[in-house]
């Protein structure tokens, strides 16, 4: 468990200011390669919402919520000196337009999502720090997109987006600098 923390993960080390500068970029080529009244969804931490929101400051990226994710079953770590952390914010923004795709089928859909943690036959190919459950994914995907639209992610880590996409019959592309999580994710789509 200590081994596969996202503390130990490397990706969260930059200092504040390299960090917004590494974010504006991200942001910057989002707008730039997502069509016209695409969606983009990012997970952060509910510290960092503000900053990712105002970083879109000059692109077309137009917020539209601040989502949480509710794990059921969440780490219990520090469970003896502090709240467990069983929550997990997603931002959503539309490119270039006010309301893009939202396949709601005329009923309300709450910014408020709940699921377990990825269940063990999602990690049986091996486990990352931050993977998110299928469920989760599944429902962002159904909503924000249509059959054969082009899901990118940029931070496959284990490839839940991906794998997602491919089942609701999107097409996708996937980008994975460690190779360890690159590997658990072609194991997972070549399963499908």
């Amino acid at each position: 468990m200590r081994a596969n923390q996202f503390a130990y993960a490397g990706w969260d080390n930059l200092d504040y200011k390299e960090w917004r500068k590494s974010m504006k970029k991200f942001l910057v080529e989002c707008s730039r390669v997502l069509k016209n009244g695409g969606a983009l969804i990012v997970f952060m931490a509910v510290i960092k919402v503000s900053d990712i929101v105002k970083l879109t400051n000059g692109t077309k990226l137009y917020y539209k919520t601040t989502g949480v994710w509710h794990k059921t079953n969440p780490m219990p770590r520090n469970m003896n000196i502090h709240f467990v952390n069983s929550t997990e914010s997603w931002i959503y923004f539309v490119n270039n337009d006010t309301s893009g795709t939202f396949n709601n089928e005329g009923k309300v859909v709450h910014d408020y999502l709940e699921s377990p943690v990825c269940p063990l036959s999602e990690k049986k190919h091996g486990k990352h720090p931050t993977q998110k459950p299928l469920s989760i994914m599944k429902r962002l995907i159904e909503l924000v997109t249509n059959p054969k639209d082009i899901i990118l992610d940029p931070f496959m880590g284990s490839g839940s987006t991906c794998v997602a996409a491919a089942v609701l019959g999107r097409n996708y592309l996937g980008i994975e600098l460690d190779e360890k999580y690159l590997n658990i994710a072609k194991a997972r789509i070549e399963e499908i």
